[in-house]
């Protein structure tokens, strides 16, 4: 299994279907677990999928239209059963979502009886810009344009070093010196001092984006922007466009475009309209723009590509 991956819990959009949850997704991405949109029949999804909510480190919830948030008691409440039976309870659990809708927030929190365990953080998103960092990532927000306060979310992992092994073997270091060399920034060899500059390059940081609910946007632009993976809705084809800018969604085309125009390596398309029970066509409209498109079915695992 890979250590970064993007789990599709549920693919559906406002109605669930009988072979689509409401929409409802996961990332692993090394010591970190975030759950998105967690929409109704989470908790269920997760079981299936093999995610621990107890192992959960963030939640982000783009907006507050019921297909995106009514599996939220449930997580909330199976964190709080999980550490209410545990010796060790889970680490604290920030929640983002949109400040301006804190009573829909406090309302999903309490909804029936239970002692509250579960650790939460409530953190409201109320500006655009970085709001946390989760282990290597830093999450960012920008605003989308949907018919409620929207925001998509984006994961970026930090810039790192990469050592030429060949260089290094050619300046005679061994194992331990690269350590040395990692921390320290030299290391004294038998042919003298080395530089961490001279046997390294730079090794990008990998990125995920969250794009959810909106028209085609300068946000959602700024949000898929060279990433790594980006998850993406496509409500509609290309042939309801009228229809999709309406109730302020995209269309698969518009988010095949987007990708290939951002720089995207692996887009997936998700948040699919009853109307389409089979989605091969979505990635086939978006397929015309990108050469890697996935139109996800619920538990799909879809890999954060390596480089």
């Amino acid at each position: 299994m890979s250590a970064r991956e993007f789990v599709a819990l549920g693919t559906g959009s406002q109605t669930p279907t009988r072979h689509r949850s409401h929409n409802s997704y996961a990332l692993r991405w090394d010591d970190q677990l975030i759950l998105f949109d967690p929409g109704e029949g989470t908790q269920r999804q997760c079981t299936l999928a093999g995610i621990s909510i107890t192992r959960a480190t963030a939640v982000c919830v783009t907006h507050f239209h019921g297909d995106h948030c009514l599996g939220l008691p449930g997580v909330i409440q199976r964190r709080s059963l999980d550490n209410a039976v545990n010796e060790a309870p889970s680490a604290p659990l920030p929640i983002f979502y949109p400040g301006d809708g804190q009573e829909y927030f406090d309302r999903l929190r309490s909804v029936s009886i239970f002692h509250d365990h579960s650790g939460l953080v409530p953190s409201p998103i109320h500006t655009s810009g970085e709001q946390a960092v989760l282990g290597s990532l830093t999450l960012s927000t920008v605003a989308l344009e949907h018919r409620v306060t929207t925001w998509g979310f984006r994961l970026q992992e930090a810039d790192g070093l990469r050592v030429d092994a060949d260089a290094a073997a050619e300046r005679g270091m061994s194992g331990p010196d690269i350590g040395r060399l990692m921390k320290e920034g030299h290391v004294d060899t038998p042919t003298g001092r080395v530089w961490r500059e001279e046997v390294t390059s730079v090794r990008r940081g990998q990125s995920m984006a969250f794009v959810m609910d909106t028209r085609l946007c300068d946000g959602a632009r700024e949000l898929a922007a060279g990433v790594d993976l980006l998850v993406c809705e496509s409500t509609y084809l290309a042939s309801e466009a009228v229809l999709a800018d309406e109730y302020f969604h995209m269309t698969a085309e518009q988010a095949g475009q987007m990708a290939a125009d951002a720089g995207v390596r692996r887009l997936v398309l998700t948040h699919f309209s009853a109307r389409y029970p089979d989605v091969s066509v979505m990635a086939q409209e978006a397929g015309r723009f990108h050469s890697d498109v996935v139109a996800v079915e619920d538990l799909d695992r879809v890999p954060v590509p390596p480089r």
